[in-house]
């Protein structure tokens, strides 16, 4: 399979090229764009400010530059957190998309979104103060009116960005049960 994995408001960090290797272990191809251009943070509030900084459009511009020359291949658009919202803006944009993985975060879903059955995982703490449970719910149904099969995995206990383990939020049960899934699931494609 050909993945699409986007950062987090952390930047390019060593999670993200972790998770990489292990996809690349399990036999997928996987690209890791770097949206911010080298920039890596310590907080989330730093992160947030320099995201802020570059503005939503200039974000979805990089991700779309940095994604098509591969796009016509049948990408699995996947991400962490904020690399998760530009994941799923990506997927519904694209009609070869071949997949959405979501872990920790997701984004608005157009009015006129449809899709032809894509397949969707989502992986979120319960609770999670970014992914409220009334948004979820709210999220959940648009994605399934747009045309989407979703599936939903929450996990109770764990931080936001649970499956980096240089972040306090990390938590190692949970992390490992989501990549078992997660890897599951692009077989699955």
């Amino acid at each position: 399979m050909n993945i699409m994995l986007f950062h987090s408001t952390y930047g390019l960090r060593p999670a993200v090229h972790a998770a990489a290797d292990r996809l690349r272990a399990a036999g997928h191809e996987v690209w890791t764009p770097d949206l911010f251009e080298g920039r890596t943070f310590e907080t989330v509030e730093e992160g947030m400010a320099f995201n802020d900084g570059i503005g939503k459009d200039e974000l979805l511009r990089r991700a779309v530059l940095a994604a098509a020359p591969y796009s016509d291949r049948g990408v699995v658009y996947a991400g962490f957190s904020l690399g998760a919202s530009i994941a799923q803006t990506l997927a519904l944009g694209d009609e070869k998309a071949r997949g959405l993985l979501l872990l920790h975060g997701t984004s608005d879903i157009a009015e006129s979104a449809s899709v032809d059955e894509l397949s969707v995982q989502l992986h979120v703490a319960e609770p999670d103060a970014f992914e409220t449970d009334d948004w979820l719910s709210s999220w959940y149904l648009q994605m399934r009116r747009a045309g989407a099969d979703v599936e939903v995995y929450r996990y109770a206990g764990a931080g936001h960005l649970y499956t980096d383990p240089d972040l306090p939020d990390y938590d190692a049960e949970a992390a490992e049960a989501t990549w078992k899934v997660v890897l599951g699931f692009l077989d699955s494609l």
